[in-house]
């Protein structure tokens, strides 16, 4: 079995900063793209970046020149630094990662969420 556990959320004023990490633990072989998703109340559950395994990046674009995106191979870590945070930003963030556990097999993996207010 596969877990990622999120964290670095919390309270933030507007135009401030913070940083999420994500580490995945358990019988990995691999994992290929990692991500982190929101959900803000009341809206659907959006792609915020993605990352590959070699680094390539992708960004939506009401975050883009404002959050990076980055990941740590030999720890299966991601992070998001997330700059001039807005209250926009406010959203449960779920980091998301498809991970190998044999030599041939992919699943799909979620992290429990962890809430990102930003006050104005």
């Amino acid at each position: 079995q596969v877990q990622l556990v999120e964290s670095g959320g919390g309270l933030v004023q507007a135009g401030g900063s913070l940083r999420l990490s994500c580490a995945a633990s358990g019988r990995i072989f691999s994992i290929s793209t990692m991500n982190w998703f929101r959900q803000a109340p009341g809206k659907q559950r959006e792609l915020v970046a993605a990352i590959t395994q070699g680094g390539s990046t992708n960004y939506a674009d009401a975050v883009r020149g404002r959050f990076t995106i980055s990941r740590d191979n030999a720890k299966n870590t991601v992070y998001l630094q997330m700059n001039n945070l807005e209250p926009a930003d406010t959203a449960v963030y779920y980091c998301n990662a498809r991970v190998a556990t044999t030599f041939t097999r992919y699943d799909e993996y979620w992290g429990q969420g962890t809430q990102v207010t930003v006050s104005s």
